[in-house]
């Protein structure tokens, strides 16, 4: 199932950032640290041109620390990009980025103009968070679901810094399709438009591919179960979810991973590597060619026809 989440606030977004852009002197973009790549948006390079641009990984303390290393040398590779990492409430690391943001901008003189920063993120990377910290007061909205913040604003840092706040916005198509479900996974996509019990077999699979120990000693379970299927079945019964006539509930047990692993009770996961996502990528462009030819074809029948 591909999972797409684009309401209209979000366009509107995306064209008022696009607008503004071009008058920013620097650029930091919140990821989640446990899919870096998912949680980027693919429109800002082409949108932030040669403007320098600081990547947040933030949650660091839920995502697996070795992933993440690998990740900030990946990110990296871009021109113009420095990646960071960060956790909640950590004010001083969160005001090196602001000391990195000045020495990414050695030519601008703020005695003479402040320096505009824009601030981006989708929905529930902690974005908000992030702007308090930094301004030590609560000068955003923040909350512990998608798309809270629904209009720009400016807000006034220390050392003549105006940071531009700005809605969390997605994409009109989420590719490749594992991104979709990452980010329904880490709570960036809202509930009500997921099949939770799709979403958490995509995570139980991926648990038990790449993560298989901490899932069955936080369970439990007496052996590794051979797919997410299985483990969520096994859960169903360790826990009691069970419905008339023994049958697992699926939908509690998909309830308790995907809560367990947002908030981190797993253990430090990290749901992306850069190889996986490089392979993916040559998957998707792959199908993709193969869905235009074969539409292509279709075409030329069609007119054949009418011949």
């Amino acid at each position: 199932m591909a999972i797409n989440w684009f309401p209209g606030h979000m366009h509107k977004a995306r064209k008022e950032i696009k607008k503004v852009m071009p008058q920013m002197d620097l650029i930091i973009e919140v990821v989640d640290a446990r899919i870096p790549f998912s949680s980027e948006n693919p429109l800002v390079p082409s949108l932030r041109g040669d403007t320098p641009l600081i990547k947040v990984l933030n949650k660091r303390d839920l995502a697996d620390p070795v992933i993440t290393e690998q990740w900030l040398a990946w990110l990296e590779r871009e021109r113009g990009v420095r990646a960071v990492t960060l956790t909640h409430n950590q004010r001083q690391e969160a005001l090196g980025i602001l000391k990195l943001a000045e020495e990414m901008t050695p030519g601008h003189d703020r005695q003479k103009s402040a320096l505009r920063v824009m601030i981006l993120g989708i929905p529930n990377v902690g974005k908000s968070t992030l702007i308090n910290t930094l301004a030590g007061r609560p000068a955003a909205k923040t909350g512990n679901e998608p798309a809270v913040t629904r209009a720009q604003q400016a807000i006034k840092l220390p050392d003549n810094v105006l940071l531009y706040d700005t809605p969390g916005f997605l994409w009109p198509k989420l590719s490749p399709v594992q991104c979709g479900y990452r980010l329904a996974v880490t709570g960036a996509i809202r509930s009500a438009v997921l099949d939770f019990e799709d979403v958490a077999l995509f995570e139980a699979d991926y648990l038990i591919a790449h993560y298989p120990e901490l899932v069955v000693n936080r369970y439990g379970l007496d052996e590794t179960p051979v797919d997410g299927l299985a483990l969520m079945d096994a859960i169903a019964v360790k826990r009691r979810f069970l419905g008339r006539g023994g049958v697992p509930d699926l939908h509690k047990v998909s309830e308790v991973l995907l809560n367990e692993l947002r908030a981190g009770t797993l253990g430090r996961i990290s749901l992306e590597t850069p190889d996986m996502v490089e392979q993916e990528l040559v998957e998707a462009r792959a199908r993709e060619q193969a869905e235009a030819e074969e539409k292509a074809r279709k075409d030329e029948q069609r007119k054949k026809k009418k011949r």
